[in-house]
């Protein structure tokens, strides 16, 4: 049984129902356990338990730092193409933006690569809009074996493939995969997806459970906040990380909260989720799992990122460029996917990390340590 199976033993309303009736004892009762389960998390992004966010932060830096220590692995972008065959209301690559379009060549991958090692990176995350024909399978075996070159860790976030696809692409040196669902609401889902490969809601949310069964390292997950009720979707996330621990117990896993942000063809938001709601929501998921990464973007701000980031973040970006290429002195500038808020080079962002008394991780993963 897929997830696209197991997804049926909760149902929206009854799921936001539930969360929005939880108590303050329910938080309490939550609070005071050591392993908590899946009631336990509605409790935690519940509004009963605004209240209790300094307790909630103050539990979740403890279980971070136990598990984790007191570091913060860095990472960069390198977006490959903004083609897209999609049709997505919330994306600048969305294909009815009328936008100039580019996909790296080899010899600016190569560049680029140069470029971003430079800064210190060993982790690099290889964006590509959702193009089959430009930016598919012939396209990564071609452009992996060039970047392997220079990272130690390869994470992917391109579009949804098949397991077969997924195992080879492990043979050329991918650790990681990245796929999110953006909103675990079907009707939802078709609204905002209107053609192309990307509108199959099952298809992509069975792509983690092929992930498991190709054996892939690490994967990511989370949904787009915003195109939903927020804490609805937060839910659907956690219950799907619950299932692929269960199932796929040899992987790891990471979440991502990223808050919706402007872009071309920009629309208008759902969900709104402030500030302190977004931290509400990280020290919940350290809570229900000590052990996954939480990653944060240089979507959110600066101070927000600064104040954060002893709460239970583990991964953070910096430097990022969110369009493709955009590193080298040569690059050519096209339309970024959305705009970044936390403009703060890499080394800038070390030396704040480091200042907070933490350990900035720019290696922490090589094949050598699993024989590969």
């Amino acid at each position: 049984m897929n997830f696209s199976e197991h997804i049926k033993n909760y149902q929206w309303d009854d799921v936001r129902l539930s969360i929005y009736a939880k108590s303050a004892s329910d938080v309490e009762r939550a609070l005071a356990k050591s392993r908590l389960d899946l009631e336990d998390f509605k409790a935690l992004i519940s509004p009963a338990a605004a209240p209790f966010l300094e307790q909630m932060a103050q539990k979740s830096q403890q279980l971070t730092q136990q598990r984790f220590g007191k570091t913060q692995q860095f990472y960069i972008p390198l977006y490959l193409s903004n083609m897209c065959s999609n049709i997505c209301t919330y994306c600048g690559f969305s294909m009815h933006n009328k936008i100039r379009r580019t996909t790296l060549d080899m010899q600016q991958v190569e560049q680029e690569c140069k470029a971003i090692k430079k800064m210190g990176f060993e982790h690099i995350l290889l964006v590509t809009g959702e193009s089959e024909r430009t930016v598919g399978m012939d396209y990564f075996k071609r452009v992996l074996p060039v970047i392997k070159k220079y990272f130690s860790h390869i994470s992917i976030e391109v579009q949804p493939l098949d397991q077969e696809q997924y195992e080879e692409l492990r043979e050329y040196g991918v650790d990681a995969v990245l796929v999110y669902q953006e909103t675990y609401h079907p009707l939802t889902y078709a609204q905002h997806h209107l053609k192309g490969k990307k509108s199959n809601f099952n298809y992509r949310l069975d792509t983690h459970d092929r992930l498991g069964k190709a054996g892939i390292h690490k994967m990511g997950l989370g949904c787009l906040i915003g195109l939903e009720e927020w804490r609805t979707d937060c839910f659907y996330v956690a219950a799907h990380l619950n299932y692929l621990e269960k199932k796929y117990w040899q992987s790891r896993y990471t979440l991502s909260f990223p808050r919706l942000r402007p872009c071309a063809g920009g629309m208008e938001i759902k969900s709104e989720m402030d500030d302190k709601q977004l931290v509400q929501l990280i020290c919940a998921y350290r809570l229900f799992n000590p052990e996954v990464e939480l990653s944060l973007s240089t979507r959110e701000s600066e101070s927000f990122r600064d104040n954060v980031l002893p709460l239970g973040i583990t991964t953070l970006s910096a430097g990022s460029s969110t369009q493709p290429g955009g590193y080298a002195e040569q690059s050519v500038k096209a339309l970024e996917q959305f705009e970044i808020s936390d403009t703060r080079s890499p080394l800038q962002m070390a030396k704040l990390v480091k200042n907070q008394g933490y350990e900035v991780v720019w290696k922490d993963w090589d094949h050598s340590l699993t024989g590969q």
